[in-house]
């Protein structure tokens, strides 16, 4: 799944440490079963991290990599605003790729780094709802 930049131009390390945080969770999803659907899924300025599959759910996951716990768990980053912008851009997905009888939820993965290389990875699956208008 092709970006749209080339990481080799990211001149701020906070967009190099985002998609080494994406691509650690594509891979602890796929260890776990899941299919990668997409990858920074975008509407407009809005995107999605990752949306995956496992049988008839489709989990559209926003990624948090840290690296370290000074200011929180990177869980906690998933704000109110950005849970509404996240499912903004899924409702887009799910018109333009979406299947009646498929089950959605939204998910987060928080990724810190620790010392000495290790990393801990947080997956919290339907981590919240949104109430529909």
């Amino acid at each position: 799944m092709p970006l749209r930049s080339n990481p080799a131009d990211w001149k701020d390390p906070r967009q190099r440490q985002g998609l080494e945080g994406e691509e650690e969770a594509m891979d602890f999803l796929m260890r776990a079963g899941w299919v990668i659907l997409a990858h920074r899924f975008r509407m407009g300025r809005l995107e999605i991290d990752l949306v995956a599959r496992r049988r008839k759910v489709v989990a559209f996951v926003e990624v948090k990599t840290r690296f370290s716990r000074q200011f929180g768990s990177p869980l906690e980053a998933v704000t109110w605003s950005k849970q509404r912008e996240i499912g903004r851009v899924a409702q887009a997905w799910m018109d333009r790729n979406g299947r009646p009888d498929d089950t959605y939820r939204f998910d987060v993965i928080g990724i810190t780094r620790l010392a000495g290389g290790a990393r801990r990875i947080e997956h919290v699956a339907d981590a919240f709802r949104l109430s529909r208008p």
